[in-house]
């Protein structure tokens, strides 16, 4: 059963890279928009997926599969097919919304994280993990405000290489960098 699980989630997070190209391609080719009923499909094993299992972000994860289930049904059903193009900003203003959320708390989203691997922090790494945790609520207002200034302009190309490229390779830089910084502040303590 467990592998099975892990098999659905696989594909998830495969649906959830691929959104970009594959809306892409159903709004490039009309005759495709059978794609639309998969989409839906893949969205729907997603939250599925998370049911039963035990993980921080187990919520949002099973929110936005929820809310691409529904992007793509309702395009589906209402014949707007510019619906799709919303999943990414949807993705920013909820990751937004958890991570700064989290910062009117007393222990950012970030500390928590790094609570599952190192139950004490010292004062200096909380302080470090609460600027992470801004750092990042920057990067999805920034990375949402464009992915919606794309769903705006209506330019599909513009739109596939912002959200299906260019946000995952910042998304990855930042991530990279951040582990660079954080091995140096380890290392310097």
């Amino acid at each position: 059963m467990r592998l099975i699980f892990t098999a659905l989630q696989g594909v998830g997070w495969l649906t959830t890279l691929a959104w970009p190209f594959l809306v892409w391609f159903s709004l490039t080719h009309p005759g495709y928009r059978a794609l639309l009923p998969l989409l839906a499909c893949l969205f729907l094993v997603r939250a599925l997926a998370c049911v039963g299992r035990r993980e921080v972000m187990k919520g949002l994860t099973m929110g936005l599969a929820l809310a691409g289930c529904l992007l793509s049904a309702a395009s589906l059903l209402l014949g707007r097919a510019h619906l799709l193009l919303w999943y990414p900003v949807v993705v920013n203003v909820a990751l937004l919304a958890l991570f700064g959320g989290s910062l009117l708390t007393a222990m950012p989203l970030v500390e928590r994280l790094a609570r599952l691997r190192q139950p004490y922090l010292p004062p200096e790494a909380v302080r470090y993990t609460r600027r992470v945790t801004q750092v990042w609520c920057g990067f999805f207002m920034i990375n949402g405000s464009v992915a919606l200034a794309t769903c705006l302009r209506g330019h599909l190309n513009e739109w596939t290489l912002w959200n299906g490229a260019i946000s995952y390779l910042l998304m990855g830089i930042l991530m990279g960098g951040e582990w660079l910084v954080r091995r140096r502040v380890q290392a310097a303590s």
